[in-house]
């Protein structure tokens, strides 16, 4: 039966997104029953394709990649996969109608990865964190207001700032293995081979103002949402404060991480704060 097939694609989804990131799995297992399967499901698509231009170094790369963007539109063309990750995604994208846009504009960003290493302007710069991370911020939202259209475009703006601010920490924290193991550099007008504390702090000005502009539409989320973006969002900041309490030096070669015991006190205050009405 299709079903059983199904249920075992998302089973596979769901532990790619446990596997490969606890913080965003924490965060998802604090989302409503009734959608927590379909941000698995994203999940796991977007966690593939960034893998393959992220780590498979000893394989072709383009090629893995190339077979992967066919599978994709067989998939939304077919309604099926044989690729249980395909499989589940092309299901919550038929449930929720999610644009076509967003997803080719997610695999534009990713194909960048496999040639372009620096990003010179920031007009290249933003067109690439709308693609890698804007649109997955997009997906979820069409998730969230189940269909809501109406809700969609008033929340549209504060995702995409999500989206960008948390690839932008991202970023900041992976300037040691993006710059000398892939030999990428996303900050534009930034020299990463002399990062200095002024550089960092403009940076980290960008991304405050994405987290405040992104935190007015968490406030706006259906109420079996709010919790999980809302821990998320706690995180990311968390990181981001560590970074900004971390010298440049230091960031340049080092990967700063939040503590799984730390993450967990994040996540059951966050849970209080929820459940007190505090997030305002």
């Amino acid at each position: 039966m299709k079903e059983l097939f199904d249920i075992l694609s998302e089973s596979c989804s769901k532990k790619v997104t446990k596997t490969y990131s606890t913080s965003f799995s924490l965060a998802t297992r604090m989302l409503g029953p009734a959608i927590r399967q379909d941000i698995y499901n994203i999940y796991g698509f977007v966690r593939f394709a960034d893998e393959i231009v992220d780590s498979f170094h000893d394989y072709k790369k383009e090629i893995l990649f190339n077979r992967f963007e066919n599978s994709l539109d067989e998939a939304l063309t077919d309604r099926i996969s044989l690729n249980p990750i395909l499989n589940s995604f092309q299901k919550t994208v038929y449930k929720y109608n999610i644009d076509k846009e967003l997803i080719n504009a997610f695999m534009d960003s990713m194909r960048l990865d496999l040639t372009k290493s620096t990003y010179y302007t920031a007009q290249e710069f933003n067109d690439y964190i709308y693609g890698s991370a804007d649109v997955v911020g997009l997906m979820c939202l069409k998730v969230f207001v189940k269909g809501d259209a109406e809700k969609y475009e008033q929340l549209k703006e504060p995702a995409m700032n999500l989206g960008s601010a948390f690839q932008k920490v991202n970023f900041l924290r992976d300037l040691k293995e993006d710059f000398e193991n892939l030999s990428r550099t996303y900050f534009p007008n930034t020299n990463l081979d002399a990062l200095d504390e002024v550089s960092k702090a403009k940076i980290i000005e960008e991304i405050e103002v994405n987290f405040n502009l992104g935190y007015q539409g968490i406030l706006q989320l259906p109420h079996d949402s709010k919790l999980g973006v809302f821990v998320a969002y706690r995180y990311y900041r968390r990181l981001l404060k560590k970074l900004q309490q971390t010298p440049a030096t230091e960031i340049k070669n080092a990967r700063i991480r939040v503590p799984n015991i730390e993450k967990i006190g994040l996540l059951t205050r966050s849970y209080v704060k929820y459940q007190l009405n505090l997030v305002k």
